[in-house]
């Protein structure tokens, strides 16, 4: 699978997240990124990280399902800090059917929405031309790497989009249906939809794919990280971390 390269393997391992944005107007009410650290495993955390369901070879939990998560609800990078300490990342829907599993846990759990990995390439290093309209070809899975396919057509070997064929700026304009991702806040107050979370029915669309502003709260679903996992093995061997 295409990997969009150098800034975001920083994202996936590594410590100073640089999110200078290349739009033309700065994420006046989104998180204030600039110069925090993506945090590391915790060796204990990561040794006994909650397991609610697995899917090829990766464990997966949902916050909502463990008592020290049960009622928060946390902006996108502060609730993938949290799964990093466990040696993993927000989840990463990178096949039909893994991403076909996490919809039916948020249907059978009734969840309005959850969190994943998806995230624009809208800072320092993303004005490449491959990645341009941002809109289309600037998504990847923060937790893995791994670019999107573009977001204005099913994925390669999908029989469905799993993007929403509507949203908010549907809902302003009537019957005319504007398909996801659209950054609608942006118009409202200049937030850029840069983080990508499953909304169950909001827009009566079923459960599907939306941009989301990322300093919004949710819940959050956890995937193992092949990369932090072989980082804890390595720096602390003394643990047992399966």
């Amino acid at each position: 699978m295409a990997r969009l390269g150098t800034f975001v393997s920083l994202c996936v391992i590594g410590v100073v997240v640089s999110m200078e944005v290349t739009t033309p107007t700065p994420e006046a009410t989104t998180e204030d990124t600039s110069g925090r650290l993506l945090s590391l495993p915790v060796a204990e955390k990561c040794a006994k990280r909650p397991v609610h369901f697995t899917h090829d070879g990766h464990n997966y939990f949902y916050s909502g399902n463990e008592t020290e998560f049960k009622d928060m609800k946390l902006n996108w990078l502060d609730a993938r800090n949290i799964c990093r300490e466990y040696c993993m990342d927000l989840v990463s829907l990178e096949s039909p059917s893994e991403d076909q599993m996490v919809n039916e846990y948020i249907n059978k759990s009734d969840l309005a929405y959850i969190w994943t990995s998806g995230r624009l390439c809208n800072f320092k290093g993303c004005d490449r031309e491959d990645l341009q309209p941002t809109r289309i070809n600037g998504w990847f899975w923060s937790g893995s790497g791994v670019k999107m396919a573009p977001t204005d057509k099913a994925p390669p070997g999908w029989s469905y989009q799993p993007w929403s064929f509507t949203g908010h700026n549907s809902k302003i304009n009537g019957s005319v249906l504007i398909p996801q991702p659209d950054n609608a806040e942006f118009d409202i107050n200049q937030s850029v939809e840069a983080c990508m979370g499953i909304l169950n029915n909001v827009y009566d669309d079923g459960i599907k794919w939306h941009d989301i502003a990322c300093y919004h709260t949710k819940p959050f679903v956890c995937e193992d990280s092949e990369q932090l996992l072989d980082y804890a093995r390595a720096s602390f061997p003394e643990t047992n971390i399966f």
